[in-house]
């Protein structure tokens, strides 16, 4: 038995201008749920979950976007779901010579969201 720490999760921090803004698109349009909004008077951080992952966005003055990637089972219904409800398609769907079924959206305000499914669980895989 080892003593070691095991990790169980990360949680990107998505830096944001507006938290309203955030909230509504994570709610709305990734269909994510508020686990907790925090931070002060008026509130400048929350945490956002479903299924098995976990983000948080927080308030700041000069926002630097950045990027991140969700694996997801049932890609092509969950693209067209966000992709629908108002996401910006930076990429459309496709399947990638890396393996993976992806594609990327942006939030309000420049995080890249790639969203992917591995080809070899994909039912959509041309193979």
């Amino acid at each position: 038995m080892s003593s070691d720490p095991r990790l169980t999760a990360i949680a990107p921090i998505l830096q944001i201008a507006d938290l309203d803004r955030s909230i509504d698109f994570w709610k709305r349009v990734m269909a994510f749920d508020v686990a907790w909004i925090a931070g002060g008077e008026p509130p400048n951080i929350a945490s956002f979950c479903r299924d098995a992952i976990y983000l948080m966005v927080r308030v700041e003055k000069a926002p630097r976007p950045c990027d991140i990637y969700i694996e997801v089972n049932g890609i092509d219904a969950y693209f067209q779901r966000v992709s629908e409800a108002g996401a910006k398609v930076v990429y459309p769907l496709a399947n990638r010579d890396y393996g993976m079924r992806d594609g990327r959206v942006e939030d309000p305000d420049g995080n890249q969201i790639s969203l992917g499914q591995s080809l070899k669980t994909n039912p959509s895989d041309p193979k």
